[in-house]
């Protein structure tokens, strides 16, 4: 990198979209030109401490403390401000914790920048690393965070060091603006997004034709390098995309072909979010090596494939992941799902129960025999709950089977089976299966015909207590989808235990969340038609560095648990109105999923608009 900085490098690949909107915090101030005292100079302790005590936010026995750490000749590769937020001082005037987040604030106050948090969500790690090269980033303590077609923005947490802007202004022909970011941040996505970014451009130098099995698929002839699944680039990829996914909390990793590249997408508490762009044949070698990963057909990608993959995270705990192959027009899709080690543990408080709503399940699943039903759409915490049921109920003088396609996570105390249509082995041959294993307890994964309704009410009638899934949107439903499957009304009342439906709600950042005043009209929306009190406040998302301005972070469970009672049975009829069945609940006692929501809104847990987004209306099936 000798005569002079040296500028990224042609070859990048174009293919990517502009970055987002950038989440700047903070006060915006306009830039100007550095401190005289202190042009083109990198900061000192020094000369950090003695401006904190002129301007009082250090106290005489802190600046003692870290003058005599400074002239102690001490050698650490660590910013001066990464050491005094380490050092656990007091903010002279405020007496609040002199935290990075006050210093960088400070910081930027007295260089007149702004402070940039980054989200690696929201950076173009591809883009960003054609702007200089890793040594002249490394060099100057520098990355860039965002690139637009007149303006780079430039991060550094040493503000009135300029040495390399009129350099870098040269070479790119473009306004710099400059931030002020956290140095373990810039130390940290320097290299990451650096050797991300050289990762996938040598992986994409060793391919140059489209992707196979695509609809508008154009012939190369003679091309024949493909790039290689087990290439050291293509492992890095995809070791850095599954530690960033377990890392932001993804349920679920999406990697989806398009025209040119492949998008990756992040299900983050329920949201989808845009991760980056790879190169279609990039793609096409991480789906690959994915795919050998989970022990799948490579070659096959005319049809569906399943499978699942172990691994650790940086914190040494085994996660489980389930994949999911799909052919697309434009190739191969794949999307894994991420099953958290901490859900076996998880008790029905941090799912979410009320001790109310905990009472009245327990109770239903205390019956020795009899069917209970948990019903939601797909990814509303279903299997979440059965778990945490059966290892409530796995006693060692109890046998629980379970037949599930796929297992979704493996648990000692259970004996599991995964259904195999391969070899005719589905739901129902495997109830039949378990009916012979001396079972106290079963678990089907879900009900989808009316052989496997059969088989699980047959078990039910012959002593065996059978928990299930079931795809409908409320508690009062599940009588009339097993109706529609076929099970006659007798076999329902014989059988039937309760139901309980349930989706998941995101929760309100606990750092952020502000009191609010709740809208009469919307609480009177989703309290229909019970005309609950307004609650005197509530509680509103704003958004912080902790759940990256969304406001949200986490989810919890809402729940309408519908036990069967005498009164109930009598009215399940071939002619039943699940009007009639709704009300009859509700005069016993059952609470709507917006009911249970309101419940969670005034306690302050979660929004009205997040209860008005997920659950359905009353009275809508």
């Amino acid at each position: 990198m000798s005569g002079g900085p040296s500028f990224g490098t042609a070859h990048h690949p174009q293919t990517v979209n502009p970055p987002t909107q950038l989440p700047y915090r903070g006060v915006s101030v306009p830039t100007q030109q550095a401190h005289p005292k202190f042009r083109d100079t990198l900061l000192s302790m020094s000369d950090i401490v003695t401006r904190l005590t002129e301007d009082g936010l250090l106290n005489p026995e802190g600046s003692s403390k870290l003058y005599a750490q400074s002239r102690g000749g001490i050698q650490s590769s660590l910013h001066p401000l990464e050491m005094i937020a380490g050092a656990n001082l007091t903010n002279g005037r405020s007496g609040k914790a002199l935290t990075m987040d006050a210093l960088l604030h400070w910081l930027a106050a007295w260089s007149k920048q702004e402070v940039f948090h980054i989200d690696p969500l929201k950076i173009d790690s591809r883009k960003i690393a054609t702007v200089m090269s890793f040594a002249f980033a490394q060099r100057h303590q520098i990355l860039a965070v965002a690139v637009s077609p007149n303006e780079v923005t430039i991060a550094s947490a040493q503000p009135f060091y300029t040495s390399w802007e009129s350099d870098l202004q040269h070479a790119l022909k473009k306004k710099i603006k400059r931030v002020i970011v956290n140095p373990t941040d810039i130390r940290r996505y320097t290299i990451e997004f650096y050797n991300l970014a050289r990762s996938v451009t040598k992986a994409n130098d060793s391919s140059n034709y489209a992707a196979t099995q695509n609809l508008e698929q154009l012939l190369e002839l003679g091309a024949e390098n493909n790039p290689d699944a087990n290439d050291q680039h293509i492992v890095n990829i995809v070791d850095w995309l599954l530690q960033y996914a377990f890392e932001q909390r993804a349920s679920d990793i999406h990697l989806e072909p398009r025209r040119e590249v492949t998008q990756v997408r992040f299900r983050i508490d329920g949201i989808l979010h845009n991760v980056y762009e790879l190169p279609a044949q990039v793609g096409i070698a991480v789906i690959s090596r994915l795919k050998i990963l989970g022990r799948l057909n490579v070659a096959e990608k005319r049809k569906p494939q399943d499978g699942r993959i172990k691994t650790r995270n940086t914190d040494e705990k085994e996660i489980e992941l389930r994949l999911s192959t799909l052919p697309t027009a434009f190739g191969e899709k794949m999307v894994l799902r991420i099953f958290d080690p901490q859900v076996l543990q998880k008790s029905f408080q941090d799912l979410g129960f009320s001790k109310e709503d905990q009472n009245r399940w327990e109770k239903m699943c205390n019956h020795p025999y009899g069917i209970i039903l948990v019903t939601g759409p797909t990814g509303s915490g279903k299997t979440s709950t059965l778990y945490t049921t059966l290892r409530h109920l796995a006693q060692p003088e109890v046998n629980v089977c379970t037949i599930e396609d796929p297992i979704e996570m493996v648990e000692p105390a259970f004996n599991q089976m995964q259904v195999q249509p391969h070899i005719d082995l589905n739901f129902a041959n495997g109830i039949r299966a378990l009916m012979r294993q001396d079972p106290d307890i079963i678990m089907i994964g879900e009900i989808r015909d009316l052989e496997t309704a059969e088989m699980a009410t047959q078990a039910a009638l012959t002593g065996h207590l059978v928990l299930s899934t079931l795809h409908t949107n409320d508690a009062p439903s599940a009588i009339t989808r097993l109706q529609e499957l076929g099970v006659p009304s007798y076999i329902i009342r014989a059988t039937l235990l309760g139901v309980m439906a349930q989706r998941l709600v995101r929760t309100l950042c606990p750092h952020c969340k502000t009191p609010h005043e709740q809208d009469p009209d919307l609480w009177q929306t989703i309290t229909t038609p019970w005309r609950a009190p307004i609650p005197a406040k509530v509680c509103a998302p704003k958004g912080c560095l902790e759940c990256r301005d969304t406001g949200y972070k986490g989810r919890t469970g809402l729940y309408e648990i519908m036990p069967v009672s005498a009164a109930l049975k009598g009215m399940i009829q071939d002619d039943s109105e699940m009007d009639q069945l709704r009300k009859q609940a509700i005069k016993e006692g059952m609470l709507s999923l917006r009911i249970s929501g309101a419940n969670k809104v005034a306690s302050g847990l979660t929004s009205a608009e997040e209860i008005m987004r997920v659950a359905p209306l009353f009275g809508q099936s």
